[in-house]
């Protein structure tokens, strides 16, 4: 067994192709396949988030290339943003 950091690694990449291969290109997430993902993997974030384009606004941000779809690059870019919100979220729970 991996460590914890490889363990989340491979998570990371097994929920992405979980969802990414289900119509199309197999690699890439649709818009319809990332609102999928978003919902059953994030649906905190979501559940936060008042405003509903929030997945087309996600979609158009993520999509660097402008190709209708949000590869594993693109999509590990918003799982590190989040990541990096939820760190600074707890960083200053811990000062408080």
């Amino acid at each position: 067994m991996g460590s914890k950091l490889e363990s989340a690694m491979e998570g990371l990449i097994r929920v992405f192709h979980s969802y990414s291969s289900k119509e199309g290109d197999k690699y890439k997430l649709s818009k319809v396949e990332l609102k999928n993902l978003l919902q059953g993997e994030l649906s905190d974030f979501l559940a936060a988030s008042k405003d509903p384009m929030v997945v087309e606004k996600i979609m158009s941000d993520l999509d660097e290339n402008k190709d209708g779809e949000v590869d594993f690059q693109e999509f590990v870019i918003l799982v590190a943003a989040l990541t990096v919100a939820c760190n600074e979220f707890f960083v200053e729970s811990l000062n408080e």
